[in-house]
């Protein structure tokens, strides 16, 4: 049994007439009929009831068999268009690596952005450090990640798609809080609120190289994993940070955020993904976020 036999008995029950389906399927009669007795050959069943040599009628069995040829039909039409739609992209699962910086600016517009263009694709959102990343895209455990650098992992693709500058952020309180921009210099005696450098190395290390700069080392007397933390204890009075710059986006009561007059390190923000394991849905993804950060 072929498709076109579904279509031609479907044809043929609808029309209740050999000449009419013909037409309408764009074929000659009389191979029509061939087709129809050679299904009821293979099915070992009449499917009609022939009135005259071209007015038909359905038998039961008939009419059970046209319920099921509509319900494949309908199912092989739904597996066609879910197939096109996963190969354009347009359908599937997409499982997303990020650091809690990139919430704050960058992961918040992409993500509506993409839902709006793709509402088919399934998001899955992980948050993980860089590191954490580089081993879930090894495990594939997730298609993309946006991340910081360094990478441990030279292997990944990876694209700066962001840089931003350090600032201060201060309690309201400070001293230094009213001035317009604040020299790395006069931080030199201030207690520093951090994170373990094992949860982002890159930004630490460049952090810890901008008060040497100052020529002192940060006095670093609260660690705190999150940087909503962070800024809640600098609100706290607990101490100063220096962060990004988008984690001004984060307005807390108390705090007051600085930039600095020396010129710092940039930040980078890069998405990273692994070539080999490129899918339609990764590569709609990936075309939406560099045109985005252009």
């Amino acid at each position: 049994m072929e498709l076109r036999h579904l279509r031609y008995f479907i044809a043929i029950a609808e029309e209740l007439h050999f000449s009419r389906a013909a037409e309408r399927l764009h074929i000659a009669q009389p191979p029509l009929s061939q087709q129809i007795q050679q299904l009821e050959m293979e099915l070992g069943v009449e499917l009609f009831h022939r009135k005259t040599k071209r007015q038909v009628q359905l038998t039961e069995a008939g009419q059970v068999f046209l319920q099921s040829a509509y319900h494949l039909l309908a199912q092989l039409e739904q597996a066609i268009e879910l197939t096109q739609k996963t190969g354009r992209g347009e359908q599937g699962q997409l499982r997303i690596g990020f650091t809690s910086l990139v919430t704050y600016n960058l992961l918040p517009p992409i993500l509506r952005r993409f839902r709006e263009q793709f509402p088919a694709v399934e998001l899955v959102l992980q948050e993980l450090t860089t590191t954490q990343q580089e081993q879930a895209l090894d495990n594939r455990h997730i298609h993309v990640g946006f991340a910081h650098p360094p990478l441990e992992d030279n292997t990944l693709n990876q694209e700066c798609i962001h840089q931003e500058n350090l600032i201060v952020a201060l309690p309201e309180t400070h001293p230094l809080a009213k001035q317009e921009y604040i020299s790395v210099r006069s931080l030199k005696n201030e207690f520093f609120i951090m994170f373990p450098r094992h949860l982002g190395p890159g930004l630490y290390d460049q952090i810890v190289s901008l008060c040497q700069e100052g020529n002192f080392s940060p006095k670093v007397t609260q660690e705190a994993i999150q940087m909503q933390t962070i800024i809640g204890l600098v609100s706290a009075g607990m101490g100063m940070a220096i962060v990004p710059s988008c984690l001004q986006n984060l307005q807390r009561s108390g705090v007051v955020y600085c930039p600095l007059k020396e010129k710092t390190p940039l930040v980078e923000t890069t998405i990273i993904w692994r070539q080999a394991d490129m899918t339609p849905v990764l590569w709609e993804f990936l075309q939406l976020v560099k045109t985005f950060c252009d």
